[in-house]
């Protein structure tokens, strides 16, 4: 009897394991970044807000550092079914939703309250966009991630003003991105982020285009000694899963999902600002910070107003549309 007891104890005690391995929904989220950037940090904190709402039924694994798939690679990785979510940068959606560009057009954001109001979860830009991601590559959006705004970089002499940009070769990182930099008499070379360094280092382009975060945590002051702080357009990157994955979770784990978005959204915009001002302050002691005036500035708005009609001709009414729901978030 002590061995029947014993044994049915034991089988007991398997199935309760085998049931407790079988509730649990392991997420799979690649990611470019290291973990110690904003971004990387911004999963860990969904991580944590899930995995404790679902006591344990949903776990994470980051896939930092692009070990799984480069940044181009994402939105197929994710619409596929691959990986289950992902973080890419906003433009890699272009090919099917070439609206998306929308955030990248030259000062069509008056100031960081405007753009907060345009890209905010709810808004008539997000929830278009949103819809038309899915849609198009079966890719949920989870939340944006805010990466900081447009800066450039430049050896020897500053970026000032469009005429310091005549015939200079410019890495961009997008088609919209390519057509400010023609806008404003440069070349554009399109470039990943990863190959910045080398690219600086070797003198294959002449002036940079990034993000604040970037230069530190890439390192680019070793390379580059001006910094132009134009913050002519908005990076965005989104946090995307997997639809068929999201829609064979339970409706309460769904919540959990959404929920925690909701969370790691808000936060990391309310504080996406002052890491970008953290990192100019950093490297301000290893490069040349140039701020523009006003009158600078306006010569760039000048420089660079047909852009948005150049990207409403392309992206046709849904372009339009974009536009039109960016400028009404102003009022």
């Amino acid at each position: 009897m002590r061995k029947i007891l014993l044994g049915a104890m034991c089988a007991g005690s398997v199935m309760f394991a085998a049931a407790a391995v079988q509730a649990e929904t392991v997420i799979r989220v690649t990611l470019q970044l290291p973990k110690t950037h904003s971004l990387g940090q911004n999963w860990l904190e969904f991580q944590s807000l899930i995995e404790e709402k679902s006591g344990g039924e949903l776990t994470l694994q980051l896939f930092d550092s692009a070990q799984l798939f480069k940044d181009k690679e994402v939105p197929e990785a994710v619409g596929t079914g691959a990986v289950e979510a992902g973080t890419a940068f906003l433009g890699r959606f272009t090919g099917a939703v070439p609206a998306v560009d929308v955030v990248a057009i030259p000062f069509i954001f008056e100031d960081e309250a405007h753009l907060r109001s345009a890209v905010a979860s709810g808004s008539e830009l997000r929830t278009g966009l949103d819809a038309e991601i899915l849609k198009e590559t079966n890719a949920k959006v989870l939340w944006w991630q805010a990466f900081g705004r447009n800066i450039y970089l430049s050896n020897d002499n500053a970026i000032r003003v469009p005429a310091d940009m005549a015939n200079q070769k410019v890495r961009t990182y997008g088609k919209v991105h390519g057509w400010t930099v023609e806008a404003l008499g440069g070349a554009p070379t399109l470039m990943s982020g990863s190959k910045q360094f080398l690219a600086y280092q070797q003198g294959a382009v002449d002036v940079g285009m990034t993000g604040a975060s970037a230069v530190r945590s890439r390192k680019l002051y070793e390379v580059m000694d001006h910094v132009t702080l134009s913050y002519d357009s908005a990076i965005e990157f989104v946090a995307v899963m997997n639809n068929d994955f999201f829609e064979s979770l339970s409706a309460e784990h769904q919540a959990i999902v959404m929920e925690s978005a909701a969370i790691v959204e808000a936060n990391l915009r309310n504080a996406i600002y002052t890491q970008e001002a953290e990192a100019v302050a950093e490297v301000s002691s290893k490069m040349t910070v140039v701020e523009l005036t006003d009158a600078e500035r306006a010569e760039w708005v000048s420089a660079t107003s047909g852009v948005v009609d150049r990207f409403v001709a392309e992206a046709g009414d849904a372009g339009s549309a974009a536009v039109a729901a960016v400028r009404a978030a102003a009022n």
